[in-house]
């Protein structure tokens, strides 16, 4: 996960998604989360609302459109943070929208929602509301995530980040590949092809598992990166040279 900002959205859709909000507030409480699904899943209401919702969302994803969660697949769902079925007024909520891919949304999420034992509070990622960083270290060369809080651990567990081995193995060639881009961006930017130098950045964040790369600048700002970068001693010089980060975290 990397660090979204939350788009606006067109204010035809902001209409349409109050509309049905207020629908769902007037039905009986226990009659909520029919209600709420049966809206969702209309075919007048999906119209107006989904393609609305769905190019916000896309303007906010990593890459191309990627999945808010894994960060690799094409996000093709909406998804709702706190499950519909767990919170019916929300469904329309455009704060509790993210994008996210079938696998992730269908196959890992479903309706998981789990929350602090201590204070109730919601232990799921919103990458619009918190830093992931915050929460989940990637080992780089290994290519698996550590929870550093509760937040960081429920978010492994709830969508299988570790689990999913193509998602380990893709973030050990994401690796690779983003130390190219790193090690380009030097060459190009010193031969005074600054145009060729902007492409890289634009290419390496556009890729599949950008967290990757956010983990990397992340990781070489840390006080112990010497040892979280060892062996790779070039690789640390180049994330912590003030040109190289202005021009990649410009575009994070």
């Amino acid at each position: 996960m990397i660090r979204l900002e939350r788009a606006p959205l067109p204010p035809d859709t902001v209409a349409h998604l109050r509309t049905y909000t207020e629908q769902i507030e007037r039905t009986v409480e226990s009659d909520r989360k029919a209600r709420a699904a049966e809206l969702w899943a209309h075919t007048t209401v999906r119209r107006r609302v989904r393609d609305g919702l769905l190019a916000a969302l896309a303007g906010m994803a990593p890459g191309h459109q990627r999945c808010m969660y894994c960060g690799d697949s094409q996000g093709t769902d909406i998804d709702h943070f706190e499950p519909k079925s767990l919170a019916p007024a929300r469904t329309f909520e455009w704060l509790n929208h993210l994008l996210a891919c079938a696998y992730c949304n269908s196959n890992q999420k479903r309706n998981l929602f789990p929350r602090s034992e201590e204070d109730g509070s919601p232990l799921l990622l919103d990458p619009t509301l918190q830093e992931p960083l915050d929460h989940l270290r990637l080992v780089l060369p290994v290519g698996e995530y550590k929870g550093l809080t509760p937040r960081g651990e429920a978010c492994l567990a709830v969508f299988g980040l570790n689990a999913r081995g193509v998602l380990v193995d893709g973030r050990r060639t994401a690796y690779e590949t983003a130390k190219e881009s790193v090690e380009l961006w030097r060459i190009a930017t010193d031969r005074g092809q600054h145009d060729k130098a902007a492409k890289i950045v634009r290419v390496a964040w556009n890729r599949p598992l950008a967290d990757v790369l956010a983990a990397m600048f992340h990781q070489a700002d840390h006080r112990v990166a010497d040892l979280l970068f060892v062996g790779e001693e070039e690789t640390l010089a180049l994330l912590r040279d003030r040109a190289l980060r202005a021009a990649f975290l410009s575009r994070a």
